[in-house]
């Protein structure tokens, strides 16, 4: 679901469905990922990252920056776990962020990552 492009897409749905949403994303060690689309106030919201470590179905590392139009909110280093549990995968998910000049915080960035891992596990079960 991390790895490829389409599938994560399905999950992580964009801010808006009026065209300006764009994603690219080069899933490797060394590679980026960009998502940027407005939210109803018309504000930019940018989601820039690179891949540090990636172990196919144990780990993945990265470090995201997050813009509000042209300015720098916040800078994360975010590290996801998996392991076999049962019949299933538990996902573990640990973030390290520093939010810059009062533009987000802490309580902020965890609902936002709360809704994207239901929206992951809403995909995976339907």
């Amino acid at each position: 679901m991390f790895a490829d492009k389409g599938s994560k897409e399905k999950s992580f749905k964009g801010l808006s469905d009026d065209g300006s949403t764009k994603h690219s994303m080069d899933f490797r060690v060394g590679g980026t990922e960009f998502n940027s689309g407005k939210f109803h106030d018309g504000v930019v919201h940018v989601f820039k990252a690179q891949y540090y470590d990636i172990v196919p179905e144990q780990r993945i590392v990265y470090c995201y920056e997050m813009y509000l139009d042209d300015i720098r909110i916040s800078v994360s280093v975010t590290t996801i776990e998996f392991a076999v549990s049962g019949d299933g995968t538990e996902l573990d998910l640990h973030e390290y962020g520093v939010f810059l000049d009062g533009y987000d915080k802490p309580e902020n960035r965890e609902q936002g990552s709360k809704e994207l891992l239901k929206a992951l596990e809403t995909a995976l079960t339907n």
